[in-house]
C-alpha cells in the first residue's frame, strides 16, 4: 500500500529558524578592521601550527608586534588630532565672535558708507609715484568723490572718506541740515586707485578698507572655515582679514 505526502501545506517560516539567515547577522561595529585581540589572536594561532623544526624567530615575532603597535599608535594619534583640530577651531569660533562690532580691514574694490561714521582704509605703494588718485563711483558707475592722497609714499597710505560728494551722482540726501546735504546716502560704493609713478608709468592698485563685523558664522565646508559677515560686503574669510580696528 503506498500512501502519498503533501508537503504544500508546511509553513516556510518554520524552517527560516533552522539556519541563520541575513537578517540575523550581527554587524560588525568595526567595519572589518582588525583590533589589537585580533591580531594576538592570529599570533596566538601561528604559534600553534609553526612548523616545531622551523620555529618562529624571536625578533621575527618582536617585528610583526613591533609593526602592528606603530599601526596601532598611528591610527589612535590620527583619532586624537581630529579631536584637537576640532577644539580648536571652537575657540576660534569663539575668538572671532569678540570682532561682532569692531571694524576688520580686508582687501576689496567697494567700500561701505554707514552715513554716521568716517569711511577708512589704505593702499600700499610699492614704488615712488607723483600722483596718487581715489575715486568713489555709485551702482551706475558716476564718479560721485575723487580726491588725491598728499604726498604718496612708498608703503602704507592711509585714506578717509567722510561720505561727501561732488555735487553729481543719485545718491545726495534730499533734506536735512546742510552737513547732511553734503553727504551720499548710507550704503556700498565702488572704490578705485590710479596712480602715476616717478618713472612716467601708470596703473592701478588694490584697496584695503575698514568694514564693521555683523556677525560670525561656521562655513558648511569640510574644512570648518570661520567667516565673518561684513556690513554691505558679504562673508569673507577670518584668515583674510589683515587687520582689527575700533568700531
Amino acid at each position: 500500500m503506498t500512501s502519498n505526502v503533501n508537503n504544500s501545506n508546511v509553513n516556510n517560516s518554520a524552517l527560516d529558524g533552522m539556519y541563520w539567515g541575513e537578517k540575523n547577522k550581527v554587524a560588525d561595529k568595526n567595519n572589518g578592521a582588525l583590533n589589537q585581540s585580533d591580531f594576538f589572536a592570529l599570533l596566538t594561532q601561528q604559534l600553534a601550527y609553526q612548523d616545531p623544526t622551523k620555529p618562529v624567530e624571536n625578533d621575527q615575532m618582536i617585528a610583526q608586534m613591533t609593526n602592528f603597535t606603530m599601526a596601532d599608535g598611528i591610527s589612535s594619534l590620527n583619532a586624537s588630532f581630529a579631536g584637537f583640530a576640532e577644539s580648536m577651531t571652537s575657540n576660534q569660533a569663539l575668538q572671532a565672535s569678540s570682532l561682532v562690532g569692531r571694524s576688520v580691514l580686508t582687501q576689496s574694490d567697494e567700500i561701505v558708507f554707514t552715513g554716521d561714521s568716517l569711511s577708512r582704509g589704505n593702499i600700499s605703494l610699492d614704488k615712488p609715484a607723483n600722483t596718487m588718485k581715489i575715486s568713489i563711483e555709485n551702482d551706475k558707475g558716476e564718479v560721485i568723490q575723487s580726491f588725491s592722497v598728499d604726498n604718496p609714499k612708498v608703503g602704507k597710505n592711509e585714506f578717509i572718506w567722510d561720505g561727501t560728494h561732488n555735487g553729481t551722482g543719485s545718491d545726495v540726501e534730499a533734506e536735512g541740515d546742510d552737513d547732511v546735504a553734503d553727504r551720499v546716502k548710507a550704503g556700498v560704493y565702488k572704490i578705485k586707485v590710479d596712480v602715476a609713478y616717478a618713472d612716467g608709468s601708470n596703473g592701478s592698485l588694490p584697496v584695503n578698507v575698514y568694514t564693521p563685523v555683523g556677525s560670525v558664522s561656521m562655513n558648511g565646508g569640510a574644512n570648518g572655515s570661520i567667516m565673518l559677515n561684513l556690513l554691505g560686503l558679504g562673508a569673507v574669510k577670518l584668515s583674510d582679514v589683515l587687520e582689527v580696528s575700533y568700531g
